[in-house]
């Protein structure tokens, strides 16, 4: 059985508020990192645009599944080449399934694999988003160990035997000397409309 520890809860009920859909404002809700991001960078001059260009809002809303999706296996435990929940997640099994079964993209097995995928772009440390793969030297080797960036420096991730899923801060010493790099799947949208 799952038990929820209180930071948790808030944590994910801080994430809802970040995934829900933006309302035609001057300024993005407060909250909103992904919005907030999305301006910062010039991509969208006001919260309004975000409304009025339904394929931005898709692919926001994509990323925001896929995080989401990450979030209902805090807690499961690790077990060294696991890839279900049932039976517990390393970190690649972990990320492989949630990308698998919430967008439908099919990652290599290993993390280091996964950093090496062609399909996967290179990301930087100051321009992550929800859902960006991040990795980590944990094993004396590049990209040997990888989690989902879920945004305010946090990411989730199957740590090390004897520990379950959960999130931690990259901004900490031990992950912040340890960071590899990230990768950006082009996460497809939702198709819109019915369905052929």
């Amino acid at each position: 059985m799952l038990r929820t520890h209180p930071l948790t809860l808030a944590l994910t009920l801080s994430l809802l508020l970040v995934a829900a859909p933006a309302h035609a404002a001057p300024e993005p809700p407060a909250g909103d990192a992904v919005l907030q991001m999305l301006q910062d960078k010039g991509l969208l001059p006001s919260a309004a645009a975000v409304e009025a260009n339904p394929i931005v809002q898709q692919v926001r809303d994509a990323a925001s599944e896929l995080v989401m999706s990450s979030m209902n296996f805090l807690g499961v435990r690790y077990r060294r080449g696991g890839n279900d929940a049932e039976h517990g997640f390393d970190c690649s099994g972990f990320t492989r399934y949630v990308f698998e079964h919430s967008v439908g993209l099919v990652l290599p097995r290993r993390a280091d694999q996964q950093a090496r995928d062609a399909s996967l772009a290179a990301v930087k440390k100051d321009e992550l988003r929800p859902g960006d793969l991040v990795f980590f030297n944990t094993m004396r080797r590049a990209f040997s160990h990888v989690g989902i960036y879920v945004g305010e420096g946090k990411f989730i991730h199957a740590p090390r035997t004897g520990a379950q899923v959960r999130i931690e801060d990259m901004r900490t010493a031990y992950w912040s000397k340890r960071f590899n790099g990230a990768r950006r799947a082009d996460i497809p949208a939702p198709l819109v409309g019915p369905q052929p």
